[in-house]
């Protein structure tokens, strides 16, 4: 993928309200009481699990737990379904799902035996019946194959200034989150509290203490940095392509938000 080094900003024109934290009244389905069982066993067997310390919620992220031989590993399918969003789930798009997490399961044979001999008797079958109704979407849906991504409540559903959630933020910045060196402060919050995320510029040790804003609070000052033209479309030639620097977002290392995100660093 070729890189001008350049950023440009992704916002909506009409701000949105969404509905996360609380899923809708329903009552627990046999199939997700067993997946959850199932899942809380397999992550108690992993001593690197990214996302350590318990206890955990079951994210509908669609992970699919498998045995390679040295022990339990969670791998990600392209896409999870969430509860709530069952009820428009065409039948025929799950199944590609199903194909997907069968091809992958089948490249690890220890599973199927592994989760039977932890009580959980579903999995061939579940992997072996095509999708095709709503009630095969909705066990689907509450199988190990689905519910089955270990998360701590914060890192589930949580909000800023207390947790990012998945539910809640986008991905890319959440992930960051855990993988960041533990003296660097990703989530700040500007001169009236509220949030904002950052990273830095520079290499580590290099003594540069700028920071470039990749998240703010609508209602934040910085907010502003971000507003621009949208993304630079590639199928204009270089020359004739908007310039979209992006320089708006880079904070000298005077500025608050880059005081608060080295803050811990000597």
């Amino acid at each position: 993928m070729n890189s001008s080094g350049r950023g440009h900003p992704e916002h909506e024109d009409f701000p949105w309200t969404i509905t996360v934290a609380d899923h809708p009244p329903r009552s627990e389905s046999s199939q997700y009481r067993a997946s959850r069982t199932l899942m809380v066993k397999l992550v108690g067997t992993t001593g690197d699990w990214t996302f350590a310390p318990g206890p955990y919620q079951d994210h509908h992220g669609g992970g699919v737990w498998v045995h390679d031989g040295d022990g339990w590993l969670c791998l990600l399918l392209p896409l999870g379904i969430e509860w709530s969003a069952q009820f428009c789930a065409d039948p025929a798009k799950v199944d590609r799902i199903r194909r997907c997490a069968a091809r992958v399961v089948g490249a690890f044979p220890d599973t199927l035996p592994g989760y039977a001999n932890l009580g959980y008797d579903d999995g061939q079958r579940l992997l072996d019946t095509p999708v095709e109704t709503a009630e095969q979407v909705a066990e689907w849906t509450d199988s190990i194959f689905n519910a089955s991504v270990p998360l701590p409540a914060g890192t589930h559903s949580g909000v800023l200034p207390k947790a990012a959630g998945y539910h809640h933020y986008p991905k890319p910045i959440v992930d960051i989150d855990h993988f960041r060196y533990d003296d660097f402060d990703l989530f700040v919050t500007d001169g009236r509290g509220l949030p904002a995320a950052v990273v830095p510029v520079s290499p580590r040790g290099s003594g540069d203490g700028r920071v470039r804003l990749l998240a703010a609070h609508p209602s934040s000052p910085y907010a502003d940095r971000l507003a621009g033209p949208g993304p630079v479309d590639r199928t204009v030639r270089t020359e004739e392509a908007p310039a979209t620097d992006g320089e708006g977002a880079l904070l000298s290392a005077d500025d608050l938000l880059a005081q608060q995100a080295f803050s811990r660093q000597t």
